[in-house]
């Protein structure tokens, strides 16, 4: 009998999942999966000790779902992708595997892995077959009439589009239970020897089921309305789906299908684009790496702005870490990045843009940071999204539009209901007062437990305008 191995990354669910169908085509095929624990590399990568924990509750799940079909899913644990390549080779004599089915990554250290794990593999006779699963189009697949990929994101939008009004992509059904059905004994899931932090299980359930519901409740009950409350941060109004792209619990294409089936006009450009829009800059930033493999490197897109001569200033970056910079909605912004390991994503632009344009701070400290806490850490939506605001990017903000923090904060966050709610010590300030609470606590002789803020926004604006102007030239 062949043996078929699905070797699971970001890819944990059962539906929709490419590597997984095509290992279970062969009806006869004795059919075995594996994930591998790399916890060194998952620090060089810095992943969140949230996401960590995340992954492991959603692989007992997949253990349990892919157990009902008669598929056991192993365990295996070593520091590094090198590591993994020699484990997974050793794996494959053991259980006398013939071939090896799984879902491409496409940062550089994870292709570099894919590449010595074929050629390993090739060497013992394996076939080992990659797939574009986690993307709705494959890197290279859109590109300008020079066949370069698409710099500015507008254009890259419109061809993805037509590209879709042509043929959309599928979705594959979860495989059928196999001979064997169900497996009376899982092998062991050891904890992972990485740190684990616990996470709100009623905001970011575990599960596919779980990730499902919610995409099903967004798109009958929200979608609608994202437009007009995607940008604040009191209102629940965003789909809260991006940790289960991040990790695999979800496809794109799960997403796309789900939306079509509840609103046929979205790719004509009705409200519910704008939602799907937001999946197409995730594509964009993924098909960037592939293009741009230094994008993996922290190095800026924008050669010139290497030559920005950024402050290294301590007390001013633990401040901002901390949400103690003396600006209520990047505080706040902060303390919910803190304690949920997710933050809003009118906040994430907000917030990168004071570190950077008021702080004058490396955005490379920023992308770490918000890396070393983010539930849906996800390195090309976090690296496009920290050059963005750093106007280092590809497609970026251009440098001298630099956020004001406070008519920010007036503008989506008006009442300051979301401020209060992540700084109780501005409990009592009114709500006019409550973007600059600082003012109204002398006027009035009250005494805050709130920092003076760390820079006066007009003059730090001059100060970075002028470290970009030196920059260019």
């Amino acid at each position: 009998m062949t043996t078929h191995l699905v070797w699971l990354r970001n890819d944990l669910r059962i539906n929709d999942n490419t590597a997984l169908y095509a290992a279970c085509r062969d009806t006869k095929a004795n059919v075995i999966a594996l994930f591998i624990a790399t916890p060194g590399q998952w620090q060089q990568h810095q992943m969140a000790a949230r996401q960590a924990a995340f992954i492991y509750d959603n692989l007992q799940l997949l253990q349990q779902q892919l157990a009902e079909r008669g598929i056991p899913l192993h365990y295996l644990q070593c520091d590094d992708f090198a590591a993994s390549t020699e484990q997974l080779s050793e794996f494959c004599q053991q259980h006398q595997v013939d071939r090896l089915f799984y879902n491409y990554q496409y940062e550089v250290n994870e292709r570099q892995r894919d590449a010595a794990v074929e050629k390993v593999l090739f060497d013992q006779d394996i076939i080992a077959q990659g797939f574009d699963d986690s993307l709705l189009l494959p890197p290279g697949s859109v590109q300008t009439g020079n066949h370069e990929m698409y710099k500015v994101f507008t254009p890259f939008s419109k061809a993805f589009v037509k590209r879709l009004l042509q043929g959309l992509p599928e979705c594959v059904p979860a495989p059928q239970a196999r001979e064997g059905a169900p497996l009376k004994t899982s092998p062991r899931l050891e904890p992972f020897d990485y740190p684990r932090q616990s996470y709100d299980q009623q905001l970011f359930p575990a599960g596919e089921q779980a990730a499902i519901k919610q995409l099903r409740h967004f798109c009958q009950q929200t979608v609608m309305e994202y437009p007009g409350q995607r940008d604040l941060p009191a209102t629940d109004g965003t789909s809260r789906l991006s940790v289960y792209l991040a990790t695999g619990v979800l496809s794109p294409r799960q997403c796309l299908h789900r939306l079509l089936k509840q609103h046929p006009k979205a790719l004509e450009g009705d409200d519910s684009f704008i939602w799907l829009n937001e999946l197409i800059w995730r594509e964009f930033y993924r098909h960037l790496l592939v293009a741009y493999p230094a994008l993996c490197r922290h190095q800026p897109f924008t050669r010139w702005t290497k030559k920005v001569q950024w402050r290294k200033d301590d007390r001013q970056l633990k401040a901002w870490q901390q949400g103690k910079t003396g600006y209520p909605i990047v505080d706040a912004a902060m303390r919910q990045l803190n304690t949920l390991g997710w933050m809003h994503n009118r906040l994430r632009m907000i917030t990168a843009s004071f570190l950077v344009k008021d702080l004058l701070i490396d955005w490379r400290e920023g992308e770490s940071y918000f890396m070393s806490q983010l539930i849906d850490g996800d390195l090309a939506a976090n690296n496009g999204g920290w050059q963005w605001a750093a106007s280092t990017g590809t497609d970026a903000a251009p440098y001298f539009r630099i956020f004001n923090p406070t008519t920010q904060g007036e503008r989506f966050d008006t009442k300051g209901e979301f401020i209060r709610h992540w700084l109780p010590e501005l409990q009592q300030v009114p709500d006019e007062a409550i973007h600059q609470p600082q003012q109204w606590a002398k006027k009035n002789q009250q005494k805050l437990d709130y920092p003076e803020p760390l820079v006066d926004h007009k003059e730090a604006r001059k100060r970075t305008l002028e470290a970009f102007e030196a920059a260019r030239k």
